[in-house]
């Protein structure tokens, strides 16, 4: 067997939203030319440590854990290339960007994606950026899923990214969404604590679980209520991945149109007479039914409260439309 610290030169830091991963996946959605099994091969010779130490390719990796590979081996991080493709700018300055993200619009590479992304809009952006945080997801501080529209913040500055991070941390920033569900809410408010971490019968999903989730709180509240649908305001005391799709699927109520966590699926319980319209405008919006409405945070330079909203976007508007327009209101 190769002595365990030949040739390894290259680190990976964990990111918060990577936690669960298993090490080999991790290492195969951030590197380019390079097939697990190889990665997998690498990983039982004792060349790919996890902290400094050798493990196997199932471990679960954590945030702030470096990954660290040879460089000998034909494994490459993915290249950032600058792509000019347009970015919807709410505010910016020199410490901060604010932007509208609209659904389909990947934040960063990873699995099956290597372009494309907001990373890729930023580094066009800024052609001098010396960006914050890690190499693969520079100034990311947060997320929206794919499918998720509306607002975020990206940190310019290194004192940006610490700070914004910290806010996130201490549960300063405030994030709320607007969630259309299905189901009607037995109360106009609740809380969802319940720890979120990898589906233990399908990894690629997340769910609420019993043992070895990470600590995570969602506030919802009803805005309007309709036949067998409901609009809530939600707001994330924590930011875990899926988060406000997992939980309100926890408790019976899953976004309108999320293919993963019921919001489809849900469509066989209505009455026959229902489902022809529940299908048309399930195929009409097209996403999961979530939109990031309000973002407000400290600016790292002056302290100042910065507060932005953005309405709810078309597809999820027209929705909401025909409910009202056909005497839906429950």
């Amino acid at each position: 067997m190769p002595d365990p610290g030949e040739g390894l030169d290259r680190t990976l830091t964990v990111a918060e939203d990577a936690t669960g991963e298993r090490l080999d996946r991790f290492l195969a959605a951030r590197l380019s030319d390079v097939s697990r099994s190889s990665i997998q091969r690498l990983v039982r010779e004792g060349r790919v440590l996890l902290d400094g130490r050798a493990c196997r390719a199932s471990t679960r990796v954590h945030a702030g854990q470096s990954v660290t590979f040879p460089a000998d081996a034909g494994l490459r991080p993915v290249t950032l290339e600058p792509e000019a493709l347009p970015i919807d700018a709410v505010f910016e300055d020199d410490d901060v960007l604010v932007l509208h993200k609209p659904p389909g619009l990947v934040i960063h590479p990873g699995a099956g994606r290597r372009t494309g992304t907001l990373v890729h809009r930023l580094l066009h952006r800024w052609p001098e950026w010396r960006a914050p945080g890690s190499p693969e997801r520079p100034g990311i501080v947060h997320r929206l899923d794919r499918e998720t529209s509306g607002l975020m913040v990206v940190a310019r500055s290194a004192r940006a990214y610490q700070s914004l991070r910290a806010q996130l941390a201490s549960r300063e920033m405030e994030r709320a969404y607007v969630a259309l569900v299905w189901g009607a809410t037995a109360r106009n408010a609740g809380r969802i604590d319940a720890p979120i971490g990898r589906d233990p019968r399908f990894r690629r999903r997340m769910a609420v679980v019993p043992r070895g989730g990470r600590p995570a709180q969602t506030e919802w509240q009803v805005l309007a209520r309709f036949d067998w649908l409901t609009l809530l305001r939600v707001r994330l005391r924590t930011g875990r991945t899926h988060q406000v799709r997992v939980h309100l699927a926890s408790v019976g109520h899953p976004v309108f149109g999320d293919s993963v966590y019921g919001g489809t699926e849900f469509v066989t319980r209505l009455a026959p007479q229902d489902r022809p319209r529940a299908h048309q405008w399930l195929e009409a919006v097209g996403r999961v039914a979530l939109h990031a409405y309000r973002l407000a945070f400290r600016h790292p330079g002056d302290e100042e409260r910065l507060v932005f909203e953005a309405p709810v976007p078309p597809d999820i508007e027209a929705v909401l439309l025909a409910l009202a327009e056909r005497g839906e209101l429950g």
